[in-house]
């Protein structure tokens, strides 16, 4: 299954609030199985936000990539299966006291959860989609 995305999507996502991001980014993930970090040489990129330190995660490699400028221009988008990420990143995330910012966009930050939040709500869909 290819997680491209056309001009059209990307001009809907765009004009998604955080919570719309935030739901669609746990829709996607259920689908395709996989959710997008900024990765280089040290791991992943992190952000800071007013309250939390945290890890950005996007629904589509494209999303991912338009933060790779700047700063972070020499990192690459990696996908992380929901299996890795139900077994190691939550309990990595908690053990380091950092939250999931899920689908940041450039106008506005992504909705902050905590690891547990976030994981718990994946699977809460994933529960619901029927097996294939």
């Amino acid at each position: 299954m290819s997680n491209a995305i056309d001009a059209e999507l990307m001009q809907q996502l765009n004009g998604f609030d955080a919570e719309q991001r935030l739901q669609y980014l746990l829709k996607t993930a259920v689908d395709t199985r996989r959710l997008w970090l900024l990765i280089d040489e040290y791991g992943s990129v992190m952000f800071n936000t007013e309250d939390e330190d945290g890890v950005p995660v996007w629904p589509h490699q494209q999303l991912a990539e338009q933060w790779a400028t700047g700063e972070w221009s020499h990192c690459k988008a990696e996908p992380i299966s929901l299996a890795k990420w139900h077994s190691r990143w939550t309990r990595g995330l908690e053990q380091d006291e950092l939250a999931v910012i899920a689908f940041p966009h450039q106008q506005e930050e992504g909705v902050v959860l905590f690891p547990d939040e976030f994981d718990a709500e994946l699977s809460r869909l994933e529960k619901k989609q029927p097996r294939r």
